[in-house]
């Protein structure tokens, strides 16, 4: 069994909220999802780490068809990173995936291929925090853990009035030592069935928009609902404007008809998967074709710019498209890829959709890098 944290001195608590949360969680919660049966260590860590950022719905098929490559902890240990990402491909925030693999080969070395039960050796492994780790223990072990996820925070915020943005050290504090103090009063064998009735009433009923209050089960004792404040809390996080950049990638293609693909940083953007080669600015990637690839880039095909939103900024895509002979030389960071591999491989959403859709040349604009214009001096 998993060691159980240490005596805490918390706050007073009304044990409404636990009293109220489960039953109401026996008649509407979600009682079948994919991981919950059975609820194993390595599915629910798989769920917990795919539900980061996204919701159920989305991550529902990505975990099915994850778990049917990689059934069990050593074979995703055991797997390539090219393969993982390839199953990941879609599913975003791809430090997630990385973050899961080399924490699964560090179970094989360090912990018999098993995730561990304690919950010092799982927030020591990739990608772990302290609210994964409660999540996991209490699901697949029902110890007695405490979690403090997105929606938790959003519940725990309303119920008991707290101002202030969660993700800000002082508040998230506090929402700690609620979260904690309200774990203490669970029934011991209901621990698993409180974490999940926490995260279901955050993701259908105390949502982010339009909180459903009315039918909420804790409505009789939530601050913002007797305050009128539910639209107003948790209190949002301060706006601001997305930065802008532009950048120019390389749609090449040789006699084959296969397109090259450049292997991404094991840091930065899009850190370890395959897309198109690409530069901030037009005059390096002129330069960057001149010295690896055998051709010419005159009169390249200009498609439309692909725009994608990051966390923290927005890219707009200029692909250029062009037949060429081949490459000057081997490198291992480049390679020529058939259509039909292309799912094998871990691709950016965006570059995989350009890709599959065939990405048609626009031939009514054309460009030549060596004649650069203004907007080819990204910053």
């Amino acid at each position: 069994m998993p060691r159980q944290p240490p005596a805490r001195d918390t706050p007073a608590i009304n044990d409404a909220f636990v009293a109220r949360l489960l039953p109401w969680f026996d008649g509407h919660g979600r009682h079948d999802l994919p991981w919950q049966h059975p609820r194993s260590p390595y599915r629910v860590w798989l769920s917990e780490i795919m539900l980061q950022q996204t919701q159920v719905s989305t991550v529902i098929p990505y975990f099915l068809k994850f778990l049917s490559v990689f059934p069990t902890l050593p074979t995703l240990a055991a797997a390539s990173n090219d393969a993982v990402m390839a199953q990941w491909a879609g599913l975003g925030y791809y430090a997630r995936a990385r973050n899961l693999h080399a924490a699964a080969q560090r179970c094989v070395e360090q912990h018999g291929g098993e995730l561990p039960g304690d919950v010092d050796a799982l927030m020591a492994l990739p990608g772990i925090g302290r609210s994964t780790a409660g999540a996991i223990l209490s699901q697949a072990w029902n110890a007695r853990f405490a979690i403090l996820d997105g929606n938790v925070k959003r519940v725990l915020s309303r119920y008991h009035g707290i101002d202030g943005f969660p993700g800000l050290p002082a508040v998230e504090k506090v929402l700690w030592a609620l979260a904690e103090a309200h774990v203490q009063h669970v029934p011991a064998d209901r621990l698993a069935d409180y974490t999940q009735a926490q995260m279901d009433l955050g993701a259908t009923v105390c949502t982010r928009s339009r909180p459903a209050c009315v039918i909420c089960p804790l409505q009789d004792d939530c601050v913002a609902r007797r305050e009128g404040r539910s639209d107003q809390l948790p209190t949002p996080k301060p706006s601001k404007v997305l930065p802008e950049r532009e950048a120019v990638a390389l749609l090449l293609r040789d006699g084959q008809g296969r397109i090259l693909l450049q292997k991404r940083p094991d840091t930065g953007i899009w850190a370890q998967l395959w897309t198109l080669p690409q530069a901030e600015r037009g005059a390096d990637l002129q330069d960057w074709f001149d010295a690896h690839v055998d051709g010419a880039l005159e009169d390249a095909e200009v498609l439309p710019v692909l725009e994608h939103t990051f966390s923290h900024y927005r890219l707009h895509l200029q692909v250029l498209v062009r037949r060429v002979q081949g490459l000057r030389r081997e490198d291992p960071a480049l390679r020529w890829v058939a259509a039909a591999d292309l799912p094998t491989l871990g691709l950016p959403a965006p570059i995989r959709k350009l890709l599959e859709s065939g990405a048609p040349p626009v031939r009514a604009k054309r460009r030549t890098m060596r004649g650069a214009t203004p907007s080819d001096d990204f910053e």
